[in-house]
């Protein structure tokens, strides 16, 4: 101290030195979990998820080309299985395979299709899979039948439809009479073709509930046996019952926690609730600390929700496929159709709604599905994970001679 009362240069020097000797100690809580940050966030996140797609840590420069190729020939074989799937298939007899099934099923699955340059034989691989898994799940799916609608202009020149006719019922605008009006742009005979099949799912059949899938969305191992859960315990319910639909997937790029989803939001902080406490008490077992440190609480929440989402909430989503009931049910966003689950009643009110839209660029299906939700008060929702994947790199309404997956 001097003789003004000011401490000196060296004793300031000392009094930090003190301060920082303690907050940087080896056994101090500050340095653990700044060495904890470090090495996760700069060493082992970065290593174990760089391959990872929808990470953060995905290095699409290294990954991207060589994944999407890789994508393409396995899928390009899928398609050939597919194809000889249905070529050794024993043929059903002709009751089985008619459209004058009297049966009311229960969950009619219809398959949107129509012809596409290439090698792929995505309609085939929809179909097969359906079929496998409806013969794997025995009794309990045989109230649920397969309806193919061909949509193409030229129904006779889709050669996939015309051999999977053999084994499923399928309906086709030449079949009905109905034309598409060739002057209408691509999204609204996108948006009729999808009005077409739904409105004969239901004339065909008469279902409770009707799938519509497109001709590149392959059902996922459990689809059914999730299906059958929701619909005994969870579709049930006042609120999901009178659904306008049920979307079974949405893009994994799109499943990040920051994105204007507040439901998401409300998940992440419970990430963090949850997590924050668990590694705290490790921590506390592994330093012998006292059991509960609020600051040390706060951090790790903090920490356990900037790693879930750097790493992918995709990834935290497909822990829930270890059982049905873990299955989610949250609000719907607008993009995508692949595969839409209706009731009946709610199936009949999206037509009428549809039939009076008028669709075109930047205002594709989806949007127009969507946009239902506010002008018509309906309620719509998302079950995740997803139920299907989405195979079709190549689109149907897009020209893209490269495609990649992301």
């Amino acid at each position: 101290m001097s003789r003004t009362g000011v401490p000196s240069a060296a004793a300031m020097l000392h009094q930090v030195r003190q301060v920082y000797g303690r907050r940087f100690r080896w056994s101090s809580p500050f340095v653990h979990l700044l060495t904890l940050t470090v090495v996760t966030f700069g060493v082992l996140a970065p290593l174990i998820c760089h391959r990872l797609l929808y990470s953060y840590f995905y290095l699409r420069r290294w990954h991207l080309n060589t994944m999407s190729q890789e994508f393409l020939t396995q899928n390009q074989q899928e398609g050939q299985a597919a194809l000889r799937y249905f070529e050794e298939l024993q043929i059903p007899n002709a009751s089985k395979a008619s459209n004058g099934d009297a049966f009311r099923p229960l969950l009619l699955i219809t398959i949107i299709t129509v012809q596409r340059q290439n090698g792929f034989h995505y309609v085939l691989q929809v179909a097969s899979h359906f079929h496998r898994l409806l013969q794997k799940c025995g009794a309990r799916c045989q109230t649920h039948r397969i309806l193919l609608c061909n949509v193409e202009s030229d129904p006779n020149s889709h050669q996939d439809v015309r051999l999977l006719s053999s084994f499923f019922p399928m309906v086709s605008r030449d079949k009905t009479g109905e034309n598409p009006d060739p002057r209408v742009n691509q999204f609204e005979k996108e948006k009729q073709d999808y009005i077409f099949c739904l409105e004969q799912s239901l004339l065909v059949y008469n279902p409770e509930y009707v799938l519509i899938v497109e001709d590149d969305a392959v059902p996922e191992e459990e689809i059914f046996v999730v299906l059958q859960h929701l619909l005994l315990a969870r579709f049930s319910k006042p609120y999901l019952r009178d659904a306008l639909y049920f979307k079974l997937y949405h893009p994994e790029r799109l499943q990040h926690y920051l994105n204007p989803e507040p439901m998401r939001i409300l998940e992440w902080l419970g990430v963090g609730m949850f997590l924050g406490p668990v590694l705290n008490c490790m921590y506390s077992w592994a330093t012998g600390r006292p059991s509960l440190s609020w600051p040390i609480v706060l951090f790790f929440a903090l920490y356990s929700m900037a790693l879930s989402e750097l790493v992918g909430r995709h990834y935290m989503l497909e822990l829930r496929r270890l059982a049905p009931t873990l299955y989610n049910i949250v609000p719907v966003t607008e993009c995508c159709t692949p595969a839409m689950f209706f009731s009946a009643p709610s199936a009949h009110r999206a037509l009428g709604y549809l039939k009076g839209l008028q669709c075109r660029q930047g205002f594709a299906k989806d949007i127009a599905l969507y946009s239902l939700l506010h002008t018509k008060q309906e309620n719509a929702y998302v079950v995740e994970p997803n139920l299907v994947r989405h195979v079709g790199m190549y689109s149907s309404l897009r020209l893209n001679d490269h495609p990649k997956l992301l």
